[in-house]
């Protein structure tokens, strides 16, 4: 029986939500194929080869767009057995069945493919007998990604003028936190897992053979497990010493760990990005992020003197913004020398609640949604005032115009304020950051 792995979005890296079950597989005997719709289309006859199609979903758009392939997939190979697992699949659990999907697979997937294929192999279909989250303690091991496109059809970093091929790897899943608007936490529920060093190093490897010269490392916190994460890339340096990487850090982490800043600058690290969401110190409250409006300024501050870049992200538009506060944010980036660290839709993204969101444990919260929308999957809300609804409208337009950030930010600027910038704004200091062309948002 043949399996058929399919990514339809993450960020434009090359999917290790593929690359990671495909070994586990074909180290069980089995027949398997990769498809990333991302980079070409899903052909045909791979559908019709398979018996068992298995769709990953680690984000919500990676999400929308399977709920799109999944009837066609049906159409195409009406006999397949459906799968659907990553961290949004068991999120939208009804509505995945509802689809046609048999079997859903949250958290530590890998083990759960594996029976799910041994299970079909040996002629058994009946219900779902794997567990829809597992959180086992798995001994992964390296990657597959022969069958995926090159590096070269995937985002690239850009430094300095040029382009550098860029890899992707995940060094631990889950988080020990519990923010409010995580997607993580309705499935992990505070729980870290790791993948064991020696894998992580075996995959960056196959990476640069590859041709990767640049790697991501797409953990929800890559300081969950700060010795984990620091042994992986000291190894990591001292075997490529001129490799660089990226990660993704709360602030929270990056103020109690600030003594491991400057050796993540020593073993390559050009940036980090961290999920700000607000400056304003009451929805960081209600968010439950672990930081204030001061935490993120000392962390700027300290990135400054290290010669790190900071690339933050944000979440402007929720139901406690007011108009002050998001020219507050803005204000807050310009007199921070920070716009040109800030991709614009993260100046105009809104708050989502997916299914299981802490957010709904919020009175003020569930005063403003209008409903379920189970195809956008998300509850639907409106703002108390329908002017920064409007606002928000506004603003996403002009976020999703591809133009330079300085230009984007000085239309946001006077859409929010109705001013002009100061007259010496295009006096300010300009960095040469470092960035990978696929925007990082959910």
């Amino acid at each position: 029986m043949k399996t058929l792995l399919v990514s339809t979005y993450e960020l434009g890296r090359q999917p290790f939500g593929l690359a990671s079950p495909a070994a586990w597989l074909v180290t069980n005997g089995h027949d398997v194929a990769c498809a990333d719709l991302c980079v070409s289309p899903l052909k045909d006859d791979a559908v019709r080869r398979a018996g068992l199609i298995a769709l990953y979903l680690p984000m919500h758009t990676a999400t929308r767009l399977a709920a799109l392939a999944i009837p066609k997939i049906r159409v195409t190979n009406p006999d397949a057995h459906l799968c659907c697992y990553g961290l949004y699949a068991p999120l939208n659990e009804a509505y995945l069945r509802k689809l046609g999907v048999q079997t859903i697979l949250g958290g530590e997937f890998e083990s759960g493919l594996v029976s799910l294929a041994n299970r079909l192999e040996r002629g058994t279909h009946a219900s779902q007998t794997e567990a829809l989250v597992s959180l086992d303690k798995l001994h992964f091991i390296a990657p597959a990604r022969d069958q995926l496109p090159p590096l070269d059809r995937y985002a690239k970093l850009h430094i300095n003028g040029s382009t550098h091929r860029a890899g992707y790897t995940e060094a631990s899943r889950g988080c020990k936190h519990l923010c409010r608007h995580c997607p993580v936490v309705p499935v992990y529920r505070g729980a870290f897992r790791v993948v064991q060093p020696a894998v992580v190093l075996e995959d960056i490897r196959r990476q640069i053979a590859g041709g990767a010269e640049h790697i991501t490392f797409g953990d929800p916190d890559f300081l969950n497990g700060p010795t984990h994460a620091m042994r992986i890339v000291a190894e990591m340096h001292r075997e490529f010493p001129s490799l660089t990487y990226d990660t993704t850090i709360k602030i929270e982490h990056l103020r109690k760990h600030r003594d491991l800043l400057p050796r993540l600058k020593e073993t390559g690290c050009l940036f980090v990005t961290s999920a700000v969401e607000s400056v304003d110190d009451a929805v960081l409250a209600k968010l439950e992020k672990g930081h204030t409006r001061a935490d993120f300024f000392e962390v700027v501050r300290q990135f400054r003197e290290i010669g790190l870049t900071l690339a933050p992200t944000f979440i402007p538009f929720t139901p406690w913004t007011t108009r002050d506060s998001y020219r507050d944010q803005l204000a807050v980036l310009a007199e921070h020398e920070l716009i040109d660290k800030v991709a614009p839709i993260q100046l105009a993204l809104r708050l989502l609640i997916p299914n299981g969101s802490r957010l709904l444990e919020l009175d003020d919260v569930r005063s403003t949604i209008t409903g379920f929308d189970e195809s956008a999957l998300l509850h639907r809300w409106k703002h108390p005032d329908p002017q920064l609804d409007a606002l928000a409208d506004q603003a996403l337009k002009l976020a999703g115009r591809r133009a330079p950030r300085r230009e984007v930010f000085k239309e946001l600027w006077e859409l929010a304020s109705g001013d002009a910038l100061p007259e010496n704004f295009d006096l300010m200091p300009r960095g040469t950051i470092p960035y990978m062309d696929e925007p990082w948002y959910c």
